[in-house]
């Protein structure tokens, strides 16, 4: 931004408007001026001059011809001060330019404006000149409008800062003085005391209608009671006239009463006799089905005897096979019983003679331990055992540290495996969400309307649809349902973008519609709904041309096209749309909206959707909404459906890879698992094998011990003697068990060949075996029936002779009674009042308990109400007509008020916000001018702003100190450094103001050579870049900085003795 290359431009591309600049001050016995006359160039001016030639005396007069008071210029306290020594009065005369765009009032001062102050010793006037110094005006109140078009702030700092102004900062190391500084110089200090000033008055005001509220309260208090008590009385006369008619309906409640009996007997009657032939037909019915089953049964035990004789022969053959399978299974089973006795019996024998061997054996292995050759192994086998006791050891070690790094292995891909889950959850997340757009288009494709708000849309036209009679203009929208693009859908995004919330607001003609509307949209449970109320008999706006952006590319207004020439009005009064230019490319965007310099141009929107946009020296860029779902203006979503599509196809392949990792790693884990459980298998095992040999160990060394003590307990020859005894026994027990065999093979051969016989019976015999019982099952079932509909039968005839046939009679009696009843409560009640006056009262609904009650206590009110006022009631209702009449005004004016007080409260409350906005950016951006411009000598600062404390401190770091310390104040400063860093803050600030021109009073002052030639080349780069009118004064030598087309230099003369 601060780029040398911009001063390559021509000057008609740099200047912004050369409106309200200085071209020649005049003085006549203006301090020590008799005569004066300087004119100044359209850039940089320059003025030296030794002390006391008058240098200052140019920004004073500037201050004073621009209304500025004396005090304020801190070089006099009143006006008559400036008149120089010996003269009668002074004259300051100021020529400003006023061409371009921004020119004050041209048709009446044309191309120059003249400001004149004449002062005299008792007065002073200002007047106002056109270019042929023809007066115009002379009241202060042309001046200040001409002060406010122009922007010139004389008191502001950063407009002119005198050279008071610069040495008091300079010598201030007091943060709150700079504090103030800085508020005044941003203008905030204005803006803040005009917004506490209309708070201050706002309280006044609120203050003074609660007064007035509070006075109007005791008359209507006495109005209230007044209105209390002709209700109260109205309520007595409503009273009586209600203790009339509740006796008429009384009286006639009492007929009304034995009507509804008699029609309720009356329909008891009807359906007690309805319930006779509805007896009858359910005893006709069982008696029919009583005949039926009686046949069935009979059918069916015929039908069972017959089948009896047919399956009695094969039953008694069933059961004899029957009883010969079952002795011959029991003669088996005792035979394998048997059979596995001798068996286990000779297995003891063979583990007896088994033991009697080994106790043989032992006895010749005890003889042969007590040698010394014997002795020699067992220290070998001690040996051995000890040396597989520390091979186990190892291989233990070994397992152990095995099953450690599988277990870092397994967290390791537990780790990766969790990562996977979170990865698939965001896949099926992102899935999930174009499903869900892609639904949203296609209901966009089938209504277009839903683009702009969803179903709560659709749900608001229903409403407004139901409500359309109460508008008295219908109301239009959503504005982009109105809307088409017309060069097809490339610039749909930018659009969009630009557009913004407007597609989704209503259009209504008048504030009562726009209160219409919000109520309909709280039906739709549609919140928070953009409203536009405008003029709807408008024609279509005609924009001249050259109040468009002069470029080639189209303007927003131009991409749009609708049949409603409101919903384009809108477009283009509230979003300024024809000032709004698109562009294909993001650099030529940039171009367009920072180098050009277009006149009427606000924004530059791009067709991906960047928003360019430049407001004074500030350029900014603001990317496309990644969230926002555009495209709701496209002609069709086709191809937004078919590209979702494609994503979503793509997120479900991504998707299926990530669960193909995730089943890898499962596998992978599985393996893992399977391996460490099969190393702690091995490590479990391995603790055994060593825990064995342990104690193998221990019971060789134990045995050893034992048996050399020992001596044989039995001769061999015995044992050998018992084992052939026993042997003997084996082989006959082995030649009875071999018969025991054939036996049971014999009982087994018969037991199969029976129970084939019995299947093959049973196979034969089953068809007319299921037949038979099935047959009998029947039987039973018919039998159930016919007892079942008997007890029916007998059921319904003892309802019909103790029940219906009784109660039918006694209803009877009743009936007759209660006509008797009604002839004698109407002949009674016709004596009260006749029957077609209770018709005409809507009737009597109530029951005669019911209004015995009500009336009881209504007579009771009625007689306590009647006591307590005495006044006629008509007198009460004038009295009351007349005071409400005269409160009524003075409501209506209040409320008035009242809302004009919380209009300009809410309107205050936004320009608070706005304000405190405005403050927190204006400090950022002084931070970063600042920094930058001490960038230039290679020092490095920071300021920071503390609004709630009122506080400005200035942190600078100067290259040269090794300490890296910070100086907090500026006083800790050599003079040159603090005057540049002062200078450097006073650009910083001339960057965040706006004015014509801008004067600065020797800014230069306590700096050596190197720091004012360092100051004047940013003061020279800055001022050229900055575009409008300088004018510097300074005592010292400014050889330096070289005269040409936009830097003027003059010099004043001498000051005489």
């Amino acid at each position: 931004m601060g780029d040398s290359s911009v001063f390559t431009q021509p000057l008609s591309a740099l200047r912004k408007s050369s409106a309200g600049i200085i071209l020649r001050i005049r003085l006549e016995n203006f301090m020590c001026h008799s005569s004066l006359q300087i004119e100044f160039g359209e850039w940089l001016n320059f003025i030296t001059g030794q002390n006391g030639s008058g240098k200052s005396a140019i920004l004073t007069a500037l201050c004073v011809a621009f209304g500025s008071r004396a005090k304020e210029t801190q070089r006099a306290t009143t006006l008559k001060e400036f008149i120089k020594t010996g003269c009668s009065y002074a004259v300051v005369q100021v020529e400003i330019k006023n061409e371009g765009e921004d020119a004050f009032k041209p048709e009446i001062y044309g191309d120059l404006i003249i400001v004149e102050r004449r002062i005299s010793v008792s007065t002073s006037s200002t007047i106002l000149k056109d270019h042929r110094e023809k007066k115009v005006a002379s009241r202060k109140e042309d001046l200040h409008e001409l002060v406010e078009h122009f922007n010139i702030d004389v008191e502001n700092p950063c407009v002119i800062m005198s050279q008071d102004k610069s040495r008091e900062f300079l010598h201030s190391g007091n943060d709150k003085d700079k504090f103030k500084f800085f508020f005044k110089a941003t203008l905030l200090q204005q803006v803040n005391d005009l917004l506490v000033s209309i708070e201050t008055r706002l309280g006044s005001a609120n203050t003074l209608v609660e007064e007035l509220e509070k006075s109007i309260e005791p008359i209507l208090k006495e109005l209230n009671e007044l209105q209390v008590k002709i209700r109260n009385m109205e309520h007595v006369e409503e009273i009586s006239q209600q203790v009339q008619m509740l006796k008429k309906k009384l009286a006639w409640s009492w007929v009304y009463d034995v009507d509804r009996q008699l029609q309720e007997q009356s329909t008891k009657i009807e359906k007690l006799k309805d319930r006779i032939p509805m007896c009858q037909a359910r005893i006709d019915r069982q008696l029919g089905k009583i005949e039926e089953l009686r046949e069935c049964l009979t059918k069916k035990k015929t039908q069972i005897a017959s089948m009896m004789e047919k399956t009695t022969e094969v039953r008694r053959m069933k059961d004899d096979l029957q009883q010969r399978l079952s002795l011959a299974t029991k003669e088996r089973l005792e035979l394998e019983e048997e059979h596995g006795r001798k068996t286990n019996k000779i297995q003891k024998m063979v583990n007896h003679v088994r033991r009697l061997e080994q106790q043989v054996h032992e006895v010749h292995e005890q003889d042969l331990k007590n040698t010394q050759a014997e002795e020699s192994q067992i220290e070998e086998m001690l040996m051995c055992l000890q040396q597989d006791l520390d091979t186990a050891n190892l291989i233990l070690s070994r397992l152990k540290e095995e099953e450690s790094d599988v277990s870092a292995s397994l967290s390791i891909k537990m780790d990766e495996m969790r990562k996977i889950l979170d990865e698939i959850e965001d896949y099926e997340k992102r899935h999930r969400e174009n499903s869900l757009y892609i639904r949203e288009l296609q209901q966009h494709q089938t209504n277009k309307v839903t683009a702009f708000g969803g179903d709560r849309v659709i749900q608001l036209l229903r409403a407004i649809e139901r409500h359309h009679q109460r508008f008295k203009r219908p109301p239009i929208g959503p504005i982009g349902s109105h809307l088409t693009l017309v060069n097809g859908d490339i610039w749909a995004i930018a659009v969009e973008n630009a557009v913004g919330k407007l597609l989704n607001a209503f259009i209504v003609a008048d504030h009562k519609d726009s209160l219409l509307l919000r109520g309909c949209a709280r039906e739709a449970n549609y919140n928070h709904l953009q409203i536009i109320i405008y003029d709807f008999s408008r024609p279509r706006l005609n924009i001249p041309n050259h109040m468009l952006p002069q470029t080639k590319h189209p303007t927003l207004i131009s991409a749009l096209h609708s049949d409603n020439p409101t919903v384009m009005n809108v477009l283009v009064d509230m979003g300024n749309a024809e000032r709004q230019v698109l562009v294909r490319d993001y650099e030529v965007g940039k171009t367009i909206a920072f180098d050009q310099r277009i006149p009427n141009l606000k924004e530059v929107y791009t067709s991906d959707g960047y928003r360019m946009f430049s407001r004074g020296s500030v350029q900014t860029i603001l990317p496309p909404n990644k969230k926002a779902r555009t495209g709701r203006l496209c002609s069709s979503f086709d191809s937004q459906i078919k590209d979702l599509e494609r994503d979503a196809l793509s997120i479900q392949e991504h998707g299926q890879e990530v669960k193909r990792k995730k089943r890898d790693a499962e596998e992978e884990l599985k393996d893992l698992q399977d391996k460490l459980h099969s190393i702690k298998r091995r490590r479990l095992n391995a603790e055994r094998d060593l825990m064995t040999k342990k104690l193998r160990l221990q019971d060789v060394k134990n045995s050893h011990i034992a048996e050399s003590n020992s001596t044989p307990a039995s001769s061999v020859d015995e044992l050998h003697h018992e084992i052939s005894k026993i042997k003997a026994e084996i082989q006959e027990k082995e030649i009875l068990l071999e018969n025991f065999q054939l036996r049971m093979n014999e009982a087994d051969t018969k037991a199969n060949e029976l129970k084939l016989s019995f299947e093959n019976l049973c196979e034969s015999a089953k068809g007319e075996i299921d037949a038979y019982e099935a047959a009998e099952n029947e039987l039973v079932v018919i039998e159930q029936e016919l007892r079942s509909s008997e007890t029916e039968k007998i059921h319904y005839d003892g309802v019909m002779n103790n029940k219906v046939l009784p109660d039918i009679k006694v209803a009877v009696a009743q009936y007759q009674e209660l006509e008797h009843n009604r002839k004698e409560s109407c002949r009674k009640a016709s004596i009260i009042c006749p029957e077609s006056e209770i018709e005409a009262l809507g009737g009597c609904n109530s029951t005669p308990e019911q209004l015995s009650a009500q009336l009881n206590r209504l007579n009771q009110r009625l007689q306590s109400e009647s006591q307590r006022y005495a006044e006629p009631i008509e007198d009460l209702r004038m009295m009351y007509d007349k005071k409400e009449r005269r409160i009524l005004r003075k409501q209506q004016t209040y409320e008035g008020f009242r809302e004009k007080l919380n209009a300009c409260k809410k309107a205050l409350d936004l320009r608070w916000g706005k304000f405190q906005r405005n403050a927190t950016l204006l400090k950022r951006q002084l931070t970063w001018q600042f920094n930058s411009h001490l960038r230039k000598k290679g020092i490095s600062g920071h300021i920071k702003v503390s609004y709630e404390e009122k506080t400005l401190s200035v942190e600078v770091k100067m290259p040269q100190d090794a300490s890296n310390n910070i100086v907090r104040d500026t006083r800790g400063l050599s003079g040159g450094e603090r005057s540049f860093s002062t200078l450097c803050f006073a650009l910083a600030l001339h960057e965040m103001t706006e004015s014509p021109f801008r004067a600065m009073d020797e800014f230069d002052v306590f700096m050596d050579a190197v720091s004012r030639k360092i100051s004047l080349d940013t003061l020279v780069d800055f001022a050229l870049a900055q575009g409008s009118q300088w004018i510097f004064i300074t005592p010292h030598d400014i050889s330096m900085v070289t005269q040409g087309e936009r830097i003027k230099k003059q010099q004043m003369a001498a000051p005489r003795s």
